[in-house]
């Protein structure tokens, strides 16, 4: 499995650093319902949030992971294209969320011109050609096919997890699934990223703090710098990249129709760590949300109906109307906290 990623080729990760004490759950025992399996990946969900998904032994698994290695070159060169080209496909003005967006570091390129680390959201509704697509550079038009099966083996994957979340929640089958169906409209996307080496600053840090809005988010690295703050002690520590494994983590969504029972933990993103610090920092994300037109309330069913109920009247809103009138107002991630979604603003979106 190490010849299908290429973390052999880099510094390794500093051996000597504390790191997240993630669980390691199999995605091939997953797909054969092994029930180990499946109590680690319930737990983990309940515990910390985040968790390695093994994908050795999985047809899909290491499809992806093969996948996820080519699209990782794809960004590359796309992060190397000039400024104003990058700009062209940038927001505001080409989509307030899907779209290019970067800040500018203190380092200057060869041609003396500021670096930046940036971030490129492609929506999936795009790729699978389920909308109007938004304008895009050849070189991500060029590898269509490449896109499409990562998003769709990427949702397929998916799928499982959420089978096996329905399950534990003992809600009627289906219910999860029902929420997320690939072929309706939602906020599901891939992104790019991109880091520059930099000195650790605390006030950036604490500004980059967050949970994710969606449901689950699968997540390659490649080098360190995905921090997690540990429930308990507060403490901030790294998560380690593992060969072979991507990480995954539950979005506030999932917290919000559980009713809290699940954990969307917080995180930030900081430099790579000491052996690896010198070097350009790229992930890649695929964001999985509930379907545009689904509300963001508390589920019926199972064991979220022991839950505590809550004497606040509960507000809700779609999740189109969340990621585009709270969510993105506030940034990328914003800094939500698993939030109780605020009255929706209207907001004109483009298509």
């Amino acid at each position: 499995m190490a010849q299908l990623t290429s973390h052999h080729t880099l510094p390794p990760f500093p051996e000597d650093l504390k790191t997240a004490p993630l669980v390691s759950v199999s995605f091939a025992k997953l797909e054969a319902d092994d029930n180990k399996s499946f109590s680690d990946f319930f737990q983990a969900r309940q515990e910390l949030g985040f968790f390695y998904l093994d994908f050795v032994g999985s047809k899909l698994g290491e499809t992806i992971t093969s996948e996820a290695e080519e699209l990782n070159k794809v960004q590359k060169e796309f992060f190397a294209l000039p400024n104003g080209v990058k700009d062209v496909y940038g927001r505001p003005h080409l989509h307030p969320f899907y779209a290019y967006r970067y800040t500018e570091t203190e380092g200057k390129d060869e041609n003396g011109a500021p670096l930046r680390n940036a971030n490129y959201n492609l929506r999936k509704d795009d790729i699978l050609g389920q909308c109007e697509r938004l304008a895009c550079h050849p070189l991500i038009l060029e590898p269509q096919d490449l896109f499409e099966r990562y998003v769709r083996h990427c949702r397929a994957a998916v799928d499982v997890l959420l089978e096996h979340l329905n399950a534990h929640l003992q809600l009627p089958a289906g219910t999860l699934a029902n929420l997320h169906r690939i072929h309706e409209r939602s906020g599901d996307h891939v992104r790019f990223t991109q880091n520059h080496p930099g000195a650790f600053n605390e006030e950036r840090a604490r500004s980059a703090e967050h949970t994710d809005f969606g449901s689950l988010t699968i997540l390659f690295n490649w080098l360190g710098g995905l921090q997690v703050r540990l429930p308990v002690t507060e403490e901030w520590v790294y998560v380690k990249p593992i060969p072979g494994s991507c990480i995954v983590n539950l979005g506030d969504a999932m917290v919000k129709f559980t009713a809290g029972l699940l954990r969307s933990n917080i995180h930030r993103v900081v430099p790579a760590p000491s052996t690896q610090a010198h070097l350009i920092r790229n992930s890649l994300v695929f964001f999985t949300r509930p379907e545009d037109k689904v509300v963001l309330k508390r589920l019926k069913g199972g064991i979220i109906d022991a839950q505590p109920q809550s004497e606040v009247p509960e507000l809700e809103m779609t999740s189109h109307e969340w990621i585009m009138g709270v969510f993105t107002s506030k940034g990328f991630e914003g800094k939500a906290r698993n939030p109780e979604p605020q009255v929706p603003v209207p907001v004109s979106i483009p298509a």
